[in-house]
């Protein structure tokens, strides 16, 4: 889904929340949702989609932000992630390494089944981040 608008915070959370009612979680049952805004003021959003083999499955964030760059999106602000999980839902390890390769350091807005929120740069999840830089300085 995209939506053309500058959101608020809590819109851009509740974009997350509508994206995760739509899960395709049925092995875990652990649904996420997620919602992107690019620079053009465009939110893209996503849900986690699950195979049988965990492996293939694919995360709401990577989906959201991969929506985006196939639009031909190359800058972004901020990300909302929203599961039913009574703690804080973070982004796994793949997603943080994805989404500062292509987003860089963006806000990440975390909620809870309660709905408390909580903000991040991007930079305090993957400190020390691998980018492209990293691989120019090993062509020395």
């Amino acid at each position: 889904m995209s939506k053309d608008t500058t959101a608020s915070v809590s819109e851009l959370i509740t974009i997350a929340a509508r994206a995760k009612e739509k899960s395709e979680a049925k092995f875990s049952h652990f649904r996420v949702g997620a919602a992107i805004e690019a620079g053009s003021g465009k939110i893209y959003s996503a849900f986690n989609v699950e195979s049988s083999s965990y492996g293939l499955s694919m995360c709401a964030e990577r989906i959201a932000l991969w929506s985006a760059v196939n639009a031909g999106e190359s800058k972004f602000t901020r990300i909302a992630i929203v599961s039913d999980s009574r703690d804080f839902c973070t982004p796994c390890g793949a997603c943080r390494q994805v989404m500062y390769e292509l987003a860089g350091d963006i806000e990440v807005y975390l909620t809870n089944r309660k709905g408390d929120v909580r903000n991040y740069r991007l930079s305090s999840l993957l400190p020390e981040a691998f980018t492209s830089k990293t691989l120019l300085d090993g062509r020395d």
